[in-house]
């Protein structure tokens, strides 16, 4: 009698462990989403805005910044900033936020935005 309840018993503790992991994943998952959102706040709305950034080497990145109405090439690496050349307003493509954050868009669509709005700034 005393195997079938120590099986019982292991097959309850199982159990409880499994139910405190997906517990700990769910807050874990809900914290994260939480701190992101309340980033992206944080950052939304300021005069300086990334546009894009490309990764040169590791540690070592070029973005395009719009500070103000300016917008900015500036080098960043591990210890400094350099700026390296401010550009004019049509030299910048930038893609709209809703672009950004509509991922059921499939690329003939996202081609065919770009295509024209390249063609409004041509006229």
């Amino acid at each position: 009698m005393t195997i079938g309840m120590s099986t019982i018993n292991n097959i309850f503790q199982l159990l409880g462990v499994l139910l405190i992991f997906i517990f700990v994943l769910a807050v874990t998952y809900w914290t994260t989403r939480w701190i992101a959102k309340y980033q992206q706040a944080q950052v939304f709305h300021k005069n300086i805005k990334p546009i894009e950034t490309f990764r040169v080497t590791n540690g070592k990145f070029i973005q395009i910044l719009k500070v103000g109405e300016k917008y900015i090439v500036v080098a960043v690496c591990k210890d400094t900033i350099t700026m390296l050349t401010e550009l004019k307003e049509d030299e910048v493509m930038e893609i709209p936020l809703e672009m950004k954050q509509n991922t059921n868009l499939n690329f003939q669509q996202v081609l065919e935005d770009i295509k024209k709005k390249l063609h409004q700034k041509q006229k």
